[in-house]
């Protein structure tokens, strides 16, 4: 069975993650504490904007999972493939562990446990980023690896500046809240060439 956006493939994904993440949270400090619902509500809220990715899809420093696994229960299987990328190698097993377990082919998802700047430039057509660096790290990084005309996701928080410059065409810029706090989802298009 692999990820599917239907509810059955999008239950056992996020409910693997959930049950697994809670069992390795405290060996790895994979996330610090307080509710992990807070950590996939983040997720989904920031994610909202996007519809319809397609094609092959980052998140870079995905670490927990977080926001990969939540976008692949949403979107992988129809068009679209997504890559977690970690450097840490115990939590690249982790995140192996997860997609094993709920039976997510590796045509799917995949982790590839190594740093952003060793990846191919122009191989993906959207980056996901949710405290992985600072911005303008994010987009040197967004620059260099994807194609013209893809799709770069930063998580930020709301009061956090995010300077596209000529590199980028901001698409959304998404605020929400989470258990009161203010947060923000930018989507941003690579311009051509």
């Amino acid at each position: 069975m692999g990820v599917r956006r239907d509810e059955v493939g999008l239950e056992m994904l996020l409910a693997v993650h959930r049950r697994e993440l809670e069992r390795w949270r405290g060996a790895m400090n994979l996330v610090g504490p307080g509710e992990l619902t807070e950590h996939y509500a983040d997720c989904e809220r920031g994610l909202s904007p996007l519809t319809a990715p397609r094609g092959r899809w980052a998140d870079l420093g995905s670490g927990a999972g977080f926001p990969g696994i939540v976008f692949a229960a949403q979107h992988v299987g129809e068009g679209c493939v997504a890559t977690l990328i970690e450097a840490r190698r115990k939590r690249c097993v982790f995140l192996e562990s997860v997609l094993a377990l709920a039976e997510v082919p590796p045509t799917e998802v995949a982790v590839r446990c190594e740093r952003a700047e060793a990846l191919e430039p122009g191989s993906f057509d959207g980056l996901l980023a949710r405290a992985f660096a600072p911005p303008p790290v994010v987009l040197d990084h967004a620059t260099r690896l994807l194609r013209p005309g893809g799709t770069a996701v930063l998580f930020a928080g709301a009061a956090a500046s995010v300077e596209v410059g000529e590199r980028f065409t901001v698409v959304f810029d998404h605020r929400y809240e989470v258990s009161g706090r203010a947060r923000r989802t930018v989507g941003m298009r690579r311009r051509d060439a």
